[in-house]
């Protein structure tokens, strides 16, 4: 009886210290985590948790979603877990300045109102027209809202950008000041509105619109001494001619930590169609480079060729003394396969149009990292400036072209401690004789190195931002309506978004995916593929050749002196011809499959293993520490 008791109490103990060690865990340890996944995927860029530690007033995040979605598709469950522990993650780390709140919005409840009322889109998930919801609002204290309408799988690499980019927007409501200097006419051109009949001459070019809905625009001239220093990124396109003291305004802007995207140009196809007012013919300069600034940086750029590419090469009409009536024009193309779908700003598009553009490169030594974000494809080759400056002749420049299978680089991220193009601060211009004078500008202290690590963006095409190479304007009922055919816009948008973000954002990159495929069973599916296909070929082959034969001996056709009539000869190889058919057919059958049985295999070897294996290694190991304990008991004794 004492025994027993003593057994009881020991219990108890046991179960007593299980509560306490759960207890002094909780409260603790609930800190405490490990991600053990193999990209680190629930581990916060340190990006991220500066925009964080950064917030100075609370944001509240709304999270709803429908569990009808992940029930009914089990791969968006799986998503909205990742969504929800990577949004506890940010709460967690945000000593309470992010909270959070999570809603299930079921079909014509207040809760599906709220969700609507906020812009999150709804999807119907079946003919009867219920809307699911898989989607994030934020707010903050001035009720500032930003929102993800649907979280889409194929973005989950972006998802910490995305919860951050919110996050961030929130905390700085205010929207970033552009800059732009320029020599185009992006903001429209009234000589030609007077001019032309057509009322969609001489208006901004949609991309310029799109930036002003953004962002807050200024332009800048492009004789400026100093860059002003509440502009937040410096667009410079197409900028032709600049003096030393506007090279050494854009130069300290960097060194100050300002943000440039800089498109330079051998050749701008926009400028060159535009004739000069009083000659009537296109300008003869109609390239830019930033060559003096590039060298420091450590940047090279070629404004002595363009970029030709064969791979998705425009069709225009052929010169009038060609055959044909259009041919590729190597020179405009249209970019898929070269978009860096690792950079969240072209990661979603789908493909942009250059014409005439030139190839960027980094110099040899230069310490800085150079991502190609536009390339051209391994069909690329250079195409001497002067073949497509004046009168191009498309059929001509395609006789000529021979790629050579580079790759060449058309835009990219630079990042990196750059050093100034200039050791002091050129002498002010002199001024014009009978100007005016004009005010005296005060520049800031002279540096001789960027204030940390510099990031812009380098564009070697500056019709990128032209109406023509990316979407089509039509007259609509008095209003103009844009239709885009190419991501032009989007792509100077996103790149100039990343950039106002500061290095945070920038610093965020694709992440891993959480729903990670079978490599084993996806690399033995494509062996087993590849067996099957080649396989498969011979035995299709085998089987055209017999049936065309088989239908030769029908019809008599291929045999001297053929008739209608079938000898005996001649059926006997007919049906040896069919029976070769139902037996081609037969391994046809075997070979298809053949094509999952490994697969079907390794899936058995995992059930044995889960099934019996894992309980069988347990139990050993639990007889193994039995006997052991068994025998200490018995020496303790003896």
């Amino acid at each position: 009886m004492r025994r027993l008791w003593t057994s009881i109490v020991g219990v108890v103990a046991v179960l007593a210290i299980l509560v306490g060690i759960n207890l002094v865990a909780e409260y603790r340890l609930a800190q405490v985590k490990l991600d053990l996944t193999q990209q680190r995927l629930y581990t916060l860029a340190p990006g991220t948790r500066k925009i964080i530690a950064d917030l100075k007033d609370p944001v509240t995040l709304r999270f709803y979603y429908s569990r009808t979605l992940g029930s009914r598709i089990p791969m968006y469950g799986a998503y909205a877990d990742r969504v929800s522990e990577m949004l506890r993650e940010y709460a967690s780390t945000s000593n309470g300045k992010i909270r959070l709140e999570f809603f299930d919005p079921e079909p014509f409840s207040t809760t599906e109102d709220r969700a609507v009322a906020y812009g999150l889109q709804g999807v119907p998930i079946d003919q009867s027209g219920e809307q699911v919801y898989f989607g994030l609002a934020g707010s903050n204290l001035l009720d500032d809202e930003r929102t993800i309408a649907f979280f889409q799988p194929e973005r989950e690499r972006f998802l910490e950008y995305d919860l951050t980019r919110l996050i961030y927007e929130l905390s700085s409501p205010k929207r970033p000041l552009i800059g732009i200097m320029s020599s185009l006419p992006l903001d429209g051109d009234a000589r030609m509105m007077m001019m032309s009949q057509n009322r969609a001459a001489g208006q901004p070019w949609v991309a310029t619109m799109q930036l002003r809905q953004a962002f807050g625009v200024r332009r800048v001239a492009l004789d400026a001494q100093v860059i002003d220093p509440e502009i937040q990124v410096l667009l410079v396109a197409h900028a032709q001619n600049l003096s030393d003291n506007t090279l050494y305004a854009i130069d300290q802007f960097v060194m100050r930590g300002g943000r440039l995207m800089v498109m330079v140009d051998p050749h701008s196809e926009a400028q060159a169609a535009v004739a000069d007012p009083q000659t009537g013919q296109p300008p003869r300069d109609t390239s830019s480079n930033l060559a003096r600034l590039f060298d420091a940086w450590g940047i090279t750029f070629d404004d002595k060729d363009i970029v030709g590419d064969l791979k998705g090469a425009w069709r225009v009409r052929a010169s009038p003394g060609d055959r044909a009536q259009t041919v590729d024009y190597v020179a405009w193309f249209n970019i898929r396969d070269g978009l860096n779908t690792n950079d969240p700003a072209t990661a979603d598009l789908t493909q942009v149009t250059v014409a005439s553009a030139g190839a960027l490169a980094k110099k040899q030594g230069a310490a800085i990292e150079f991502t190609p974000l536009l390339s051209s494809s391994d069909q690329s080759a250079l195409v001497p400036l002067e073949k497509i400056k004046t009168f191009p002749d498309p059929g001509k420049i395609l006789g000529e072209f021979k790629p050579d299978g580079i790759h060449r680089v058309i835009a990219a991220r630079v990042r990196g401690e750059l050093a100034s193009a200039f050791t002091e601060a050129p002498p002010p211009p002199a001024e014009a004789p009978g100007a005016a004078p004009k005010e005296k500008v005060t520049l800031p202290p002279h540096l001789a190195k960027s204030e940390g690590a510099a990031n812009m963006v380098v564009v070697g095409d500056s019709d990128i931002l032209a109406d023509r190479y990316w979407v089509r304007v039509q007259e609509f009922f008095g209003q103009q309506e844009a239709t885009p055919f190419s991501d032009n816009g989007p792509f100077v948008a996103n790149l100039i978004g990343t950039l106002a973000g500061g290095d945070a954002l920038i610093g965020l990159r694709s992440r891993g995916a959480s729903l990670r495929p079978f490599d084993v069973v996806e690399n033995m599916q494509r062996n087993a593929e590849a067996r099957f296909r080649a396989t498969e070929q011979e035995l299709t082959a085998h089987l055209d050749a017999t049936q065309k034969k088989l239908t030769e001996l029908r019809t008599g056709r291929g045999a001297p002196g053929a008739n209608a009539v079938i000898s005996e000869q001649q059926r006997e190889t007919i049906d040896a011809l069919r029976r070769d058919i139902v037996d081609t057919r037969g391994r046809l059958r075997t070979v298809q499959l053949e094509l999952r049985r490994d697969i079907r295999a390794l899936e058995t070897e995992l059930r044995l293993f889960n099934i019996v294996l894992v309980p069988a290694a347990l139990t050993v190991l639990a007889l193994v520490l039995g006997i052991a304990r068994r025998r200490r008991r018995a020496r303790a004794r003896g």
